[in-house]
C-alpha cells in the first residue's frame, strides 16, 4: 500500500459510475488534490468522448446491428456489448437488449446471480448475461480506461476503494468483491456510500467540517441513487479533546430510487398518450422508462428547462418517421416526485405492506411502499436506543431519534425541491416533539461525491485525514438447531448465536467462547444466518433463544456439503466457532475440530458451495 502512486476511488452505481484519484505524494494534512477521472465511452457508433460520468448500462447488440469499427475504443475493442452512454441510447430504442441495474439485481437473493438472467425480458435469440457478469465489464471498463491513461502506473498497483450501499449484505459485498477480482483488481477494500459522501463533505470543507457540527450532533445521511434509498448515522464524539465521527446505524436494503420514479413518470406519460388514443405496448413502456429518465436528468439539472420532448420506440411506418413524441413537463415532474414519493406524513406512519400475489414474473423486489418519507420515519424510529450510542438523551416522550444534521448525496437531490421537502418533513417531526430544526450540512457534488469520498478516505487509512469509525453495520448470529425428540408437526426450535457484533471493524477476529456445537458433515446441509441492526449490546457468544419480528433478520441461508474425509457422511462433528470479518466486509465462519484440529470454512455469501476444510 505504501508503494501506491494514487488513491482511487470508484462509485459502482446503479445509474452510472464514477472514478476520483488523489496523488498522495501531493496530501498535506487533511488537504487534498482530488480529481474525477475522465472515462472514455463511446457515444455513436465509432465515436469515442471523454465523460466523468459512466451510465451503468450494457447493450447487447444484434449481430448485424453495429460494424466491427464501431465498438472501437482506445485501448481496443469490445465487440458484442457496449458500455455507457452508447449503451444507454441504443437501449432506449430497443430495451429488449439492455441491461440496467445490474447492481440491484446483485444483491437479489431470488435469483441466481452467477446465472445469464439479463436482459430480464430478453426474446430467445439475445445472449443474456448474469448481474455479476455484468458488474465485472463496468468494472473492466473503468480498469482499461485508468491503466490506458496511466501506462505507468496501473490501477491494479494504486490504493482502491469501491463502494457500496451501507444497507449491502456480507453476500452482495463478497459478489462485489469477487467482481473486481474478476476483473483483475487484487488489492481494493470496500467502503459503504453514505460514509463515502460524509468524506467528501469533509474533504470538500477543506478543514472547516469542525467549525460545522459539534459534539452530541447526529448527522443523517440521506443517499437516494437510481436504485436504493440508504440511511445512516453518524455521531459526532469526541475523545481526548478532537472531535470525532462514528457510524451508528444503516437502514435495511431498500431498493427505491430514481429507478422507481423514472417508471412512475413513464405512466404518467402512458395515461397521456391513452388519452389522446394512443396505446402502448409492454415493450414501449420500457423504453419510455429509458426516454424518462433523460427528460427528467435535463430538467432538474436546469432550472430554465420547462418541456422536455420524449421519444417513445415504435415499429413499422404507421407513424411519422416511425416514432411516436409526448412531452414530459417540470410540473409532472415535481408534482410526481414530490406528492408521490415524499408524502407529507407525522413520525408515525410506516411503509405500507399488501399481500403479494401467489404468482408473479420475475423482478427486483422492490419495496412496495414508495414514500421515501415513510421508509425514513420508520428508520428513525427502529434506532431511537441508539441515542445512547450517540452519547445523547432524548426527551420522555421522545418517539423516534433526533438528528440534528441532515446531509443528502444522489442524483435524486439535484431537484432541490426534494431535498427541501425531506427536510421540511424531517423538522416538522422534531418541532412535533420540542426538538430543534435539524440543519442542512452542503457543499458535495451529488454525481461525484461518493467516488470523492472513497478517493479521500484511501489517504485516511494511511493516517492522513478525518477517519468514520463504523465496522459491521449490523449484530450476525448464526441459527443453531436444538436437539429434541421427533414431534409431528414441530420442528426443532432455532437459538441464535451471535458471532460477530455491531460495530466489529473490518480485518479482525472473534473468538466465541469455549462452547463445544456440533457440524453435520459428509451430506447437504443449509446454514442460517441472521443480522440485526438495532441490537447493539449483544457480545460474541450471546444466544438468543426467541426474539421480536423486528429486532433479527434471516439473511439468506446457505446450502453446502462439508467435507467428510475419513469420517462417516452425516457424522456430527464436535467443533468450535471463530468468525472473521473480512477486509471487504464478508463475514467467515470457522468451526474448528479441538481434537484434530480440523477447520471448516463457511462464508455468509451466496456461491452455492463455498465451503472447504483445512
Amino acid at each position: 500500500m505504501s508503494e501506491s502512486r494514487y488513491s482511487v476511488g470508484i462509485d459502482l452505481g446503479t445509474t452510472h459510475c464514477v472514478m476520483a484519484a488523489t496523488d498522495l505524494s501531493l496530501v498535506d494534512g487533511e488537504t487534498y488534490v482530488l480529481e474525477l477521472e475522465p472515462i472514455s465511452q463511446l457515444t455513436a457508433p465509432g465515436a469515442v468522448e471523454e465523460r466523468t460520468l459512466l451510465p451503468s448500462f450494457l447493450y447487447l447488440p444484434h449481430a448485424d446491428e453495429l460494424a466491427p469499427g464501431d465498438y472501437t475504443l482506445p485501448w481496443g475493442a469490445t465487440e458484442g456489448f457496449v458500455t455507457g452512454e452508447l449503451a444507454r441510447s441504443l437501449g432506449a430504442k430497443t430495451p429488449l437488449r439492455l441491461i440496467s441495474s445490474a447492481k440491484s439485481w446483485l444483491c437479489h437473493p431470488g435469483i441466481d446471480r452467477r446465472g445469464p438472467v439479463l436482459p430480464i425480458d430478453a426474446p430467445a435469440e439475445v445472449a443474456r448475461l448474469s448481474p455479476f457478469d455484468a458488474t465485472v465489464r463496468y468494472l473492466e471498463h473503468l480498469r482499461a480506461n485508468w491503466d490506458f491513461r496511466h501506462p505507468e502506473l496501473p490501477l491494479g498497483e494504486q490504493q482502491l476503494t469501491i463502494t457500496v450501499p451501507a444497507s449491502f449484505d456480507p453476500a452482495a459485498r463478497e459478489l462485489t468483491a469477487e467482481a473486481a477480482r474478476a476483473a483483475g483488481l487484487a488489492d481494493f477494500i470496500l467502503l459503504e456510500e453514505p460514509q463515502a459522501a460524509l468524506y467528501s463533505w469533509i474533504e470538500a470543507s477543506a478543514g472547516n467540517w469542525r467549525k460545522q457540527v459539534k459534539v452530541n450532533d447526529v448527522i443523517l445521511v440521506v443517499d437516494l441513487g437510481g436504485g436504493t434509498a440508504d440511511f445512516s448515522l453518524i455521531a459526532v464524539t469526541e475523545r481526548e479533546g478532537s472531535l470525532e465521527l462514528t457510524r451508528v446505524a444503516v437502514g435495511e436494503h431498500i431498493l427505491l430510487g430514481g429507478d422507481n420514479m423514472d417508471l412512475a413518470l413513464a405512466h404518467v406519460l402512458r395515461a397521456k398518450l391513452a388519452a389522446s388514443g394512443t396505446n402502448l405496448e409492454p415493450w414501449q413502456v420500457q423504453g419510455l422508462v429509458h426516454g424518462c429518465r433523460a427528460a427528467k436528468e435535463q430538467i432538474l439539472v436546469d432550472a430554465e428547462v420547462q418541456t422536455v420532448p420524449v421519444v417513445v420506440p415504435s415499429r413499422g411506418s404507421r407513424l411519422i418517421g416511425g416514432t411516436l413524441r409526448t412531452e414530459l413537463t417540470r410540473e409532472e415532474v415535481e408534482r410526481t416526485l414530490v406528492e408521490g414519493f415524499f408524502p407529507q406524513i407525522d413520525a408515525a406512519a410506516r411503509p405500507a405492506t399488501r399481500a403479494r400475489t401467489g404468482l408473479t414474473r420475475l423482478g427486483l423486489p422492490y419495496a412496495q411502499d414508495a414514500g421515501v418519507t415513510r421508509h425514513l420515519a420508520a428508520f428513525l424510529g427502529r434506532q431511537i436506543d441508539a441515542a445512547a450510542a450517540c452519547g445523547i438523551e432524548l426527551p420522555a416522550h421522545a418517539s423516534f431519534l433526533h438528528p440534528t444534521a441532515v446531509l443528502f448525496n444522489g442524483g435524486v437531490f439535484k431537484a432541490g425541491v426534494l431535498a427541501q421537502r425531506v427536510l421540511g418533513v424531517l423538522n416538522d417531526w422534531l418541532q412535533a416533539e420540542s426538538a430543534p430544526d435539524a440543519r442542512l450540512l452542503s457543499g458535495i457534488h451529488l454525481d461525484h461525491a461518493v467516488a470523492r469520498g472513497a478517493a479521500y478516505y484511501g489517504g485516511v487509512r494511511g493516517g492522513r485525514g478525518v477517519r468514520i469509525r463504523g465496522g459491521t453495520a449490523r449484530s450476525y448470529y448464526v441459527g443453531i438447531e436444538s436437539s429434541m425428540p421427533a414431534v409431528p408437526g414441530l420442528e426443532p426450535p432455532i437459538e441464535a448465536l451471535c458471532v460477530a457484533p455491531f460495530g466489529m471493524e473490518e480485518g479482525t477476529e472473534a473468538e466465541l467462547p469455549a462452547q463445544e456445537v456440533g457440524l453435520v458433515v459428509g451430506e447437504p446441509v443449509r446454514f442460517r444466518f441472521f443480522g440485526s441492526s438495532t441490537r447493539r449490546e449483544d457480545r460474541v457468544g450471546a444466544v438468543l433463544e426467541f426474539w421480536g419480528p423486528e429486532e433479527l433478520e434471516e439473511l439468506p441461508e446457505i446450502e453446502a456439503t462439508l467435507p467428510a474425509e475419513g469420517r462417516t457422511p452425516g457424522e456430527v462433528v464436535p467443533v468450535q466457532l471463530h468468525a472473521v470479518v473480512t477486509e471487504v466486509g464478508t463475514l467467515r465462519l470457522e468451526a474448528v475440530s479441538p481434537d484434530s484440529g480440523e477447520r471448516w470454512n463457511v462464508e455468509l455469501e451466496v456461491r452455492a458451495v463455498d465451503t472447504e476444510a483445512v
